[in-house]
């Protein structure tokens, strides 16, 4: 390995010449390429005060990209006699953009136009190991290198066959949009020169990549290659596919949360109705197949169902907070002068629901000693090991092809639907298409796990000697492992297993940008992990860690007199976490004078290979606050976003800024709106109208982002803005208020804004208009 910070995972610093890696041509009638890379070191800057803390050293990034690089020289960039090339992504596209990225990545080192370029999803690869999952913004650190050797390996290939062709040196030649040109203007099309670059047996080979200087398509805005199939409907989820005899099919579930059926007292008069041909009791509930899911939900409702209680029956926000209170860690402050003063801080967050707005939906063909699942999927490699072992089938004879998400947020990183429509299946003896209903998600569906923050700070005068942070929360089912059954095992050990896996999640994304002196902070996990439903939800612990820090690092300024962004800036232990504070400062006219009940939030957030900041403006002033508008949850408004972030070279700064408004919009509900409540063992949440995620009403009027790319290697994007974006608005609601919140969303425990919909029947009625009411 290199010395940190000598080299960019294969993007060689200006002077310090081109590395040459190894790859291999595959042999076979076509030009097929993979890459073979050594471990990746990653680039750190020294700490000069405060001890680096574990992140700081390695970090998940760099242990998801440990993990991966063995298989590298399985992944393969293919040049077909068509002039195309095509690669198979060990990777879940849900919406984040990461197939316009990789497609940019292999146009630009093969030289070939971006619309030549066809990315699609790879299914479950057993022999990727850990290299097929998709999580922790790692996709682009992970595999911008491994991709970028193969496709130069590919070019260097075409451009030696077409030497022979032309009679040229491959040297004078140029490879061009597609083409070769040879020194006397004569040109071959890639696809001319494929068959006679195909080798017969694989061969290692030394390549040389571009170097940044001559990029023309990385760093360049791109619309997304699925842009205009996503507008016009012709993009294909789970449900858009054909698969032949495959019928709806829903769950009626229990009423409690992680309850289970006991009896069904009236399957035959159900199995009666218009449509049904299936009510089977499945370990989730009770299963229906029909020829429409307006039939299913209507089989759903009929049936009376004998339910026994789930593991948190007559559990409510009040006892989970008390049980998680009695589980904190005690503080381990270090002997203090005389003259230090210690600050206490408790905060709560509370559950929310993860998921996005694809229901979780499978399609499951199982046959007599086979199965075929199509489904969207982030650890597939997992999913295919667990079905086969659930089915009792050799993992060989499941095929898991992996079908674009309309979304994720950490909830496809569990394939719940696809187990569900695999078992469903086999119960029916016959394929479903398996849908879950917008009531269940929230209800029975995973969750991000209350979590209580306890900080305490020491200070002498203006100097901080200690800062102690214990983060209690429910478990976080990480039983997906690393996205195949060894790691995915582990974490099923009661307790301990689970525990070990969120520890070094924890500690490898949890950084300390601050001078502060001695950095203690501890995770600590209560109860069994499959008591609730629980799943890394976006950006896993970094929303709550970061704006409960954030919102203490204002309160110290405060005690001090000081500025919270002159504050800011003299405690930050690196350059790249100021430079993007400096940014927003600036072009956010931080400190700039606002009526009373108006106040500006600042924040950062360090992670993914990368440093992002926000500045909030947010308006609290009563006329504000109690505005009306129709069906909506409104309260104090986020008026003005500036968001900077710094990650890396960005491959597509465009997709960088849109990750970055999602991100945002985040941030927002986190802060204000989002959260589930919890009630006599269930959730009373039933669909995105009672979750009150940032909508229209409450989204900034002016939101801007800037994308401020440095030398450093392509960091992580897709989950970066959301825990600056929060902590900023609970900075900015704090500062506007005066007073600091102890839980969030800060609307929380307000009366519900909606009327709780029934859980026997566990959905709503199917709607009859067709316009104003879907759930």
């Amino acid at each position: 390995m290199s010395q940190p910070g000598s080299e960019h995972h294969g993007v060689p610093a200006e002077g310090m010449g081109r590395r040459k890696f190894l790859g291999f041509l595959v042999g076979g009638t076509s030009l097929v390429a993979a890459a073979h890379v050594g471990l990746l070191g990653s680039s750190a800057e020294a700490a000069p005060v405060t001890t680096p803390v574990p992140a700081d050293l390695y970090d998940l990034n760099d242990l998801l990209t440990a993990a991966a690089q063995p298989t590298s020289q399985l992944i393969k960039v293919e040049v077909h006699e068509d002039g195309t090339a095509s690669f198979e992504m060990p990777r879940a596209e849900v919406g984040q953009g990461i197939t316009t990225s990789i497609a940019m990545i292999i146009a630009e080192e093969l030289e070939l136009p971006l619309e030549k370029v066809n990315v699609t999803l790879a299914p479950a690869r057993p022999e990727l190991v850990w290299n097929q999952l998709t999580g922790g913004s790692n996709t682009i650190f992970a595999m911008y290198t491994p991709v970028r050797v193969a496709a130069a390996l590919a070019k260097q290939a075409l451009l030696e066959a077409a030497a022979v062709l032309l009679g040229d040196t491959v040297g004078s030649l140029q490879a061009k949009a597609g083409e070769i040109l040879g020194s006397a203007g004569k040109k071959l099309s890639y696809g001319e020169v494929v068959p006679r670059a195909a080798v017969s047996k694989t061969t290692a080979r030394e390549v040389q990549l571009k170097p940044e200087s001559k990029f023309r398509v990385i760093g360049t805005s791109q619309g997304r290659k699925d842009a205009v199939a996503a507008v016009t409907g012709q993009k294909k989820f789970a449900m858009d596919l054909e698969v032949d005899g495959a019928l709806p099919a829903m769950i009626c579930r229990p009423p409690t949360v992680g309850g289970s059926p006991e009896s069904v007292l009236n399957a035959a008069e159900v199995k009666a109705m218009n449509g049904v041909t299936h009510v089977e009791k499945v370990p989730s509930g009770i299963a229906v197949r029909a020829h429409t899911f307006g039939q299913c939900i209507d089989a759903i409702r009929a049936l009376k169902v004998k339910w026994k209680p789930g593991p948190v029956e007559n559990s409510s926000d009040e006892s989970i907070r008390a049980e998680l209170k009695s589980a904190e860690l005690p503080m381990a402050v270090p002997h203090l002068p005389v003259l230090a003063e210690t600050m206490d801080f408790d905060f709560t967050f509370h559950f929310r629901s993860g998921s996005p707005l694809e229901p979780n939906s499978a399609v499951a063909d199982v046959r007599d000693g086979s199965a075929t699942i199509w489904a969207s999927a982030k650890s597939p490699i997992a999913a295919k090991q667990e079905i086969a072992a659930t089915l009792g089938l050799p993992a060989g004879k499941v095929t898991f092809n992996v079908v674009e998400g309309g979304g994720s947020f950490g909830r496809k990183l569990f394939f719940d639907g696809a187990l569900e429509a695999a078992i469903v299946s086999k119960a029916c003896k016959a394929p479903v298409r398996l849908m879950w209903h917008r009531a269940d998600e929230p209800r029975q569906g995973r969750s991000h796990p209350m979590v209580t923050a306890r900080v305490r700070v020491a200070h002498v005068g203006d100097e901080v000697l200690s800062f102690e942070h214990r983060h209690t929360g429910v478990a976080v089912d990480f039983t997906h492992g690393f996205g195949e059954a060894i790691t995915a095992s582990i974490g099923t050990i009661p307790i301990a297993g689970n525990l070990s896996l969120a520890e070094t999640i924890f500690e490898t994304t949890q950084f300390m940008p601050y001078n502060f002196g001695v950095i203690n902070q501890k995770l600590m996990e209560t109860g069994e992990r499959d008591r609730f439903p629980t799943s890394a939800v976006r950006n896993v612990y970094s929303p709550d860690v970061r704006a409960a820090n954030e919102l203490v690092v204002d309160q110290i300024a405060k005690k001090l007199g000081k500025d919270p962004y002159e504050f800011r800036m003299a405690y930050l232990r690196k350059e790249r976490v100021k430079n993007v504070l400096k940014k927003v400062a600036e072009e956010g006219q931080w400190g700039r004078k606002m009526p009373a009940g108006m106040a500006q939030g600042i924040a950062i957030h360090e992670e993914y290979k990368g440093a992002s900041a926000c500045l909030v403006e947010i308006d609290c002033r009563p006329e504000t606050v109690n505005r009306k508008v129709r069906d909506a949850v409104t309260g104090p408004l986020v008026t003005k976003v500036t968001f900077a972030i710094d990650p890396g070279l960005a491959i597509n700064p465009k997709g960088v800024e849109a990750q970055m408004q999602g991100g945002i919009s985040d941030g927002i509900a986190l802060a204000l709106t989002n959260s589930s409540h919890l009630a006599d063992g269930h959730f009373l949440e039933a669909s995105w109208d009672n979750t009150a995620y940032t909508r229209q009403w409450n989204t900034p009027r002016d939101m801007r982002v800037f994308v401020v790319p440095t030398d450093n290697p392509p960091g992580g994007a897709g989950e970066a803005g959301v825990a600056s974006a929060f902590a900023a608005t609970a900075c900015a609601y704090t500062r506007a208020v005066g007073k600091l919140p102890q839980y969030f969303p800060i609307n929380h425990n307000d009366p519900l804004h909606f009327e709780p919909k029934s859980f026997v029947p566990p959905v709503p009625e199917s709607p009859t208009d067709g316009l104003s009411h879907t759930y």
